[in-house]
């Protein structure tokens, strides 16, 4: 009888498996989607003065007082660039984050850590169901975050 139990437990943990990890990519998938992208602002770019909404660089930006980072890129850095082709790289990916996140409603979804070791809310941002963080990297202006930071510079 207890292999009974072991054989469902197995099963059903399979199936859980399968429907939440993406094998190619090799990581978990957000376990509840959200139902509509409700979420919309108007994001300038931050200056020097307090922040409440805007884009910081190309995977950070604040919300209603309240900083994110995308939870699934990273984006070159501006603060500061390591060289000048991260630097006019991390402009770009600024201002691309910014179109996107101008462009009409999206989702934001946490992820199995809330926070980030800097404070920073860590959220995937969705459109449509698409990840703008993938969109990033589809343009060549972000790398799909695997825990560690890589060097933009050659």
């Amino acid at each position: 009888m207890r292999w009974g139990w072991a054989i469902a437990v197995l099963i059903a943990a399979g199936i859980y498996a399968a429907n939440h990890y993406d094998v190619g990519a090799g990581r978990l998938l957000a376990v509840a989607a959200p139902k509509a992208d409700m979420l919309t602002a108007t994001f300038p770019f931050c200056g020097d003065g307090r922040r409440v909404t805007c884009v910081v660089d190309g995977d950070t930006f604040w919300l209603s007082r309240v900083k994110i980072r995308i939870a699934d890129i990273d984006a070159p850095e501006l603060s500061p660039p390591r060289c000048e082709a991260e630097r006019i790289k991390g402009e770009a990916a600024k201002s691309r984050l910014r179109e996107l996140l101008n462009a009409g409603p999206f989702s934001l979804t946490a992820g199995w850590r809330d926070e980030d070791r800097y404070g920073r809310k860590l959220r995937t941002v969705t459109r449509d169901g698409r990840s703008i963080g993938e969109i990033l990297v589809a343009e060549r202006l972000a790398r799909r975050w695997d825990g560690a930071r890589h060097p933009w510079c050659n």
